[in-house]
Formats: C-alpha cells, sequence, structure tokens
C-alpha cells in the first residue's frame, strides 16, 4: 500500500463517523398560521354528512366567528339547550319518582343525588356547616360527615343557601334540585367555552362535549361537573402557556374530585421529555398551594370530619359499574376483603400509569398532552371498585381534545348510554319484588359494553400516538395545541436513541433534517 492510499483510507475512516454524528434528526413540521379554523365537515366524514342536513359545510364567515355570534358563544348555546334537554328527562322524577313508588326513578331512568341528599346530609337545616357539623342521625360509623371533597361541599352548601327555608320537603328538595341543576349548567358552559379556546384552531370540536348524549344523561346526576369544569379551564390556562394559573385550577378542581391529581402525571412525563421541568415545577407548586388553600381551614376546623371523603373511599366495598363487581357477585372474590381490593386497584393502576409513561417517552414523537390526560383518567375509571354513571363526565372534554372524530365518539357515547339505562334498570329489579328491570347478568353485559367502549377509545389513542400520521390534530404539520410550553418543543430526554428536534424557525432550518414527523408513521418513514 502506498503512503497516498494509506492516508486515502485513514481520512476515510475519519469520515465514517463524523458522518454519522451529523445524520439529520426528524423535526417537528411547521405549524399552520394560527388564524385559520379547522373546518371539521372538510376532515370528517360523519360530520360533513350531518352538515348536509343544515344547508352544508359552513363558509368562512361562520368560521371565523364574524358578528356577535361566535364559536363561544355558539357552543353555549347549544350546551344550554343539551342541558335543558336533560333536564327535562328528569321531568318525571322531578314530579314524583324521587318521592313516591319503590323504582319509580329507575323506572323512568331519571334518578339523582341531589335531592336525596339534601334532607340525608343535613343541607335542610338552617346554620348546618358541612365537615364541622355531623350529619343528623347518621347510624353508620364511616359516615358521620359529609363524604365529599371540600369544594364540592361548599358547592352543595351554596346551593343549600340558595334555596328557600319554607314549604314543604318535597318542594324544597325539588328547589334544591333546580339551584343545583342551574349552577351545574354553568359549569357546563364553562367547560365548552375551555374546550373552544384550548385547541385554538379547532374550536368546533367542542361540538362533541355540547351534543354529547351523556351531558344531558348524567349532568344532575351528582356533583362531577363542577370539577370538570375547573380541569377544563386548567387544561386551557396550559394550552395558553400559564403554567401556574393552570396549576391553581388543577388544585382547585383536586379539591371538588379527586380524579383531576392526575393530570399532573402526564404533564411531569412530557415535560421531562421535552425539557420543561421548571414549568411543571410551576404548575404543580401552584396546584398544591390552591388545594392546601381549600382544604386547610376545614382540616384545622375538624380533621375528621375533612378525612371523611378518604376515610370513606377507603372503606367502600366494591360497588356499581366495575368489572369487581362482575367478579364479586359470579362468586369469584368470596374471601377477599375490601383492603385487598384496594391493593389490588392501586397494583393495576399503578402498572397502567407506568405503562403510559413508557409510551410517553419511548413513542417516537412525544404525545400530546390530551391524549396522556385521556389514558391515565380512563385507566383510573377502568380500574377503580366503582363506576357510577356520572363519572363518564371525567372523560368527556379530554376524549374531544384526545380524538376529535364524530364516528369514533358516538361508539364510546353509544356504548355509554346503554350502562346509563343499563344501571337504572338493573336497581329497578333489585328494588322490588316483581323482578321488574335487568337482571344480574344482563347488567354484567352492560357493564363490559361500557368497559369496551372506553378500552376502544383507548385504543385508537394509542394508535394515534405511535402512528401520527391517523391523529386527526397532527393532520396538519400541528404538534400539541393543548401543549402550551409542550407545543413544538424537541426532545430532551427520551427511552430511545432518537430524537425529535424543535419546529425550524429559519430558512436554514427548514432545509437542514427531515420533516417526516409532520404526518409521518411511528418509523418516521
Amino acid at each position: 500500500m502506498t503512503s497516498s492510499d494509506q492516508q486515502a483510507g485513514e481520512a476515510g475512516d475519519a469520515r465514517e463517523p463524523v458522518e454519522a454524528a451529523w445524520a439529520p434528526q426528524p423535526r417537528l413540521p411547521v405549524p399552520p398560521p394560527e388564524d385559520t379554523v379547522v373546518v371539521p365537515a372538510d376532515e370528517d366524514p360523519v360530520a360533513a354528512a350531518a352538515s348536509e342536513l343544515i344547508g352544508g359545510p359552513p363558509g368562512r364567515r361562520a368560521l371565523l366567528g364574524v358578528g356577535w355570534w361566535n364559536a363561544a358563544r355558539v357552543l353555549a348555546l347549544v350546551t344550554v339547550v343539551v342541558f335543558a334537554l336533560g333536564m327535562v328527562q328528569k321531568a318525571p322524577c322531578y314530579s314524583s319518582g324521587w318521592f313516591f313508588g319503590a323504582s319509580a326513578q329507575y323506572d323512568h331512568a331519571c334518578y339523582s343525588d341531589i335531592p336525596h341528599l339534601f334532607s340525608l346530609r343535613g343541607f335542610n337545616l338552617p346554620g348546618n356547616i358541612p365537615y364541622v357539623d355531623r350529619i343528623p342521625g347518621s347510624t353508620d360509623p364511616n359516615m358521620q360527615y359529609l363524604e365529599y371533597p371540600v369544594l364540592t361541599g361548599v358547592f352543595i352548601w351554596a346551593a343549600a343557601k340558595l334555596t328557600p327555608g319554607v314549604g314543604t320537603e318535597v318542594h324544597r328538595e325539588q328547589v334544591f334540585w333546580l339551584v343545583n341543576a342551574g349552577m351545574l349548567m354553568i359549569c357546563a358552559v364553562v367547560t365548552v367555552v375551555a374546550l373552544s379556546r384550548t385547541h385554538r384552531r379547532r374550536p368546533w370540536d367542542a361540538l362533541l362535549f355540547a351534543l354529547a348524549p351523556v351531558l344531558a344523561l348524567d349532568s344532575t346526576i351528582n356533583w362531577d361537573m363542577l370539577a370538570v369544569a375547573l380541569a377544563a379551564v386548567g387544561m386551557a390556562l396550559w394550552a395558553r402557556r400559564h403554567p401556574a394559573w393552570a396549576g391553581v385550577l388543577i388544585g382547585l378542581a383536586t379539591a371538588a374530585k379527586l380524579y383531576p391529581v392526575f393530570l399532573l402525571g402526564p404533564l411531569l412525563v412530557l415535560c421531562l421529555r421535552a425539557g420543561r421541568m421548571r414549568d411543571f415545577g410551576r404548575a404543580f407548586a401552584a396546584a398544591a398551594v390552591a388545594w392546601l388553600v381549600v382544604d386547610v381551614p376545614f382540616m384545622v376546623a375538624n380533621f375528621t370530619g375533612w378525612a371523611t371523603f378518604y376515610t370513606f373511599s377507603e372503606s367502600r366495598g366494591i360497588d356499581f359499574g366495575s368489572f369487581w363487581l362482575i367478579l364479586s357477585q359470579n362468586g369469584w372474590l368470596d374471601g377477599v376483603d375490601t383492603t385487598t381490593v384496594n391493593t389490588l386497584i392501586t397494583v393495576l393502576l399503578g402498572a397502567g400509569c407506568v405503562a403510559i409513561g413508557w409510551l410517553a417517552l419511548a413513542a417516537h414523537r412525544r404525545p400530546r398532552f390530551a391524549q396522556l390526560a385521556f389514558l391515565v383518567i380512563a385507566v383510573f375509571t377502568l380500574t377503580n371498585k366503582v363506576y357510577s354513571p356520572q363519572y363518564v363526565l371525567w372523560l368527556l372534554p379530554l376524549a374531544v381534545l384526545a380524538r376529535p372524530r364524530w364516528r369514533d365518539f358516538l361508539v364510546w357515547q353509544a356504548c355509554e348510554v346503554l350502562y346509563f339505562l343499563g344501571v337504572w334498570y338493573y336497581l329497578a329489579y333489585t328494588s322490588t319484588g316483581n323482578q321488574k328491570g335487568l337482571p344480574p347478568d344482563w347488567y354484567h353485559a352492560a357493564i363490559a359494553v361500557h368497559i369496551l367502549g372506553t378500552l376502544y377509545l383507548v385504543v385508537v389513542v394509542v394508535r394515534d400516538i405511535l402512528s401520527p400520521a391517523s391523529d386527526p390534530v397532527r393532520r396538519d404539520g400541528s404538534d400539541d395545541p393543548s401543549g402550551g410550553v409542550l407545543d413544538g418543543a424537541g426532545d430532551v430526554f427520551t427511552l430511545t436513541r432518537e430524537k425529535v428536534l424543535a419546529a425550524p424557525t429559519s430558512g436554514a432550518e427548514l432545509l437542514a433534517g427531515p420533516t417526516s414527523y409532520a404526518v409521518g408513521n411511528a418509523s418516521g418513514q
């Protein structure tokens, strides 16, 4: 070998690792202009077919909200109409079913906790303060105080203060339900407006929430809509890059219902992947402070009363709607006590959260915040030992943001409506001796339908994460409209060697590196 050949060989050997080190990495795409609005009828076959009923897809002026009737006001009006239809659906119970007849409220599928708890939890008594004063006449040692989180208790107490103190007990319970329904309607409107402003280019996706059958059927069963509204506003604030205020709202939502605290988990892993831990820290700290501000006064006033929600949740046995009930009623959990069930639930929930965390850090492209939020809350509801019909409201806004497609949404909603009917007809069957309603085996089938419907949506969302080309939100080059500081951010930490770079911002960057992750599949091809 000549010296020149040797030099050439050495040069070639030196160049190879340099070329490998400088191999182009995939980049996020350039996002579309913020002043453009996605037309659902242009990209969703079901929305397109439905639009023909009202004269075809809306025009540019309608989409841009020219005039007073912008998207938020239209969505608010639709929400009020659907919510009001749900109140009408409760009319047979309002007039008599809540008060007369052993199973009338189940026969008409119009049950609500609200009128019953007015008297059963002492809200009909002047001067009774939740968590401080005992429930009058309670003989259950685990139910001496109100069993709801503090902010929900304050919400109920405020509604009781707006209820007249005169008239028969039945009349006062009717008015109490109406007052609560009005307050919960406001929460529903707040939720739909927050959804319309979370994905700024897709405000009309919130129509999925506004027209959801479960919004009408489940909103006035209990007080869950309060936490749903607070959590939705928190997500909208995060999307608008206000981490601290987002944390405040998530903290308040957690003070109203436990599930919103799980939204911090997706934020943790996504901020870790994107190197935005300072923003997560601000959100977490603000959430903790907001929760403490609400809860500490009641902890000081009467710690036992404040802790009733947590002690009751721990001691509560297997209840309606869960797969645990199917196992229990078929004798497959004989000899298994509540403590063991709680442990199993913790293990299953923990395993599900770990799997979601792994997915967030190992997927070729960082998942969207709404996608992970939906998955976490879905796992929480599926593994819990109780699934009350109104729990679907927890998932409703998250499903709208995670998978804004009418076909998939309606499949899931159909399953939830079947479960809604199933639980009431099962209670009708068990509350009287004439066995009118659904027997246990058919009720188990209704539970299975609910579980399969939720799992169907979970599978679709996971597919969108693994294959961004199938994600309707990302098809136009958007990254994570609900992600706030995460939107357009590159990867800092992943469980794979591949890291996606931030979206290009200059002409030179636009020419450097592939941008297949704009709409590419999981392999980046």
